[in-house]
């Protein structure tokens, strides 16, 4: 196990080596650009994609659970980035709907809001795998450059924990920072529900569930959510392999996660379903070029927008599923990361006004 540790982190800064080399060079090694859909993926993405080909690593769906929690955490850490500067970083637990649960709040430095505003972060991973630990360095960054306070919940991962656990856990998480955020220097009244891929399905049902609270969630940011687990859209097929994110990886997280696949057409598993969006916080909806999810995070756009909800959506058209983890290798990951969290302050400012 010490030699396979060891194997995998020099094999991860040959990569991160690979990677650095000059733009002119990598588009020689390439070959022609990828092109789906009438988009041209980003050069270095493509030299990461034919990197990891040649690594001979397994899809996540191969992997097992446990190795795949290890392996998707060990990514994120290795591909993060620096450690952006935040001001103070607190573990504790809140009271789940089936026991505690862990989650992490962040602080960013030097703030003089007496109440900051705060982003509820919903991690990534097919809601089988992903982590706090694995979300470190993404959830540091959307601190210290947004100005927020970041509390990432640790929900209940499938298989252990079937649909809707997670679900449950993401409104449980809302109702007690709603509760309790006064008291933790945080306003009740700014609250982001946020997440990226699964995380940002949660967001989504969440905000659908929580339009009637006393106190609802002041904005949506959804990073390329999964909002239709049918996984029928032109864009499963077109990016459907070769992309990072495979049918055969979405395949398994839905039978790792769902009980039946009569679940599929619960708005609390599939929120583009729900039969009325009206009334949900506004939304800021991103998504990615070379993404199986794209075209489904789009209609949930369109479905927004017809029920009078405001939304703002941006494509990442060169980038692929996961580039919230690539900041540290992939420099159009980390300019789309910029602009996200640039469109948040925006939004945010506009609520004070």
């Amino acid at each position: 196990m010490v030699l396979k540790e060891i194997a995998r982190e020099l094999q991860g800064k040959a990569a991160n080596l690979a990677l650095r080399m000059p733009i002119s060079w990598v588009n020689i090694i390439t070959g022609p650009p990828a092109a789906v859909d009438g988009r041209t993926l980003d050069g270095r993405t493509q030299w990461f994609l034919q990197l990891l080909a040649r690594s001979g690593q397994p899809p996540l769906h191969k992997l097992g659970v446990v190795e795949a929690r290890k392996q998707f955490d060990a990514f994120m850490l290795l591909l993060g980035g620096r450690p952006a500067p935040v001001g103070e970083i607190v573990d504790r637990t809140m009271a789940g709907p089936a026991g505690p649960l862990r989650i992490r709040i962040y602080r960013p430095a030097h703030s003089v809001a007496r109440l900051l505003p705060t982003i509820l972060y919903f991690h990534g991973g097919g809601w089988v795998i992903g982590s706090l630990e694995g979300y470190d360095l993404a959830c540091r960054y959307f601190c210290a450059r947004s100005g927020c306070a970041v509390v990432s919940v640790d929900y209940r991962l499938a298989p252990e924990h079937k649909f809707p656990a997670a679900i449950d856990d993401g409104i449980a998480a809302f109702r007690w920072l709603a509760t309790e955020a006064a008291g933790l220097g945080l306003d009740p009244d700014r609250i982001v529900l946020a997440g990226d891929s699964a995380g940002g399905t949660i967001a989504a049902v969440a905000a659908q569930e929580l339009r009637g609270e006393p106190r609802p969630p002041c904005l949506q940011w959804l990073i390329y959510p999964a909002t239709d687990l049918g996984g029928d859209t032109p864009s499963h097929k077109s990016c459907g392999e070769g992309f990072l994110l495979t049918q055969a990886d979405m395949d398994w997280f839905r039978g790792q996660y769902l009980s039946v696949p009569a679940e599929i057409d619960d708005p609390r598993a599939s929120p583009l379903r729900a039969i009325d969006l009206a009334g949900v916080a506004p939304a800021l909806v991103f998504t990615a070029g070379f993404d199986p999810l794209r075209d489904e995070g789009q209609a949930y756009v369109r479905r927004l927008s017809e029920a009078g909800v405001k939304t703002i959506h941006r494509e990442f058209d060169t980038l692929i599923h996961g580039f919230v983890g690539m900041r540290g290798a992939l420099q159009a990951a980390a300019r789309a990361m910029d602009d996200m969290v640039a469109g948040l302050r925006h939004e945010l400012a506009q609520l004070g006004r």
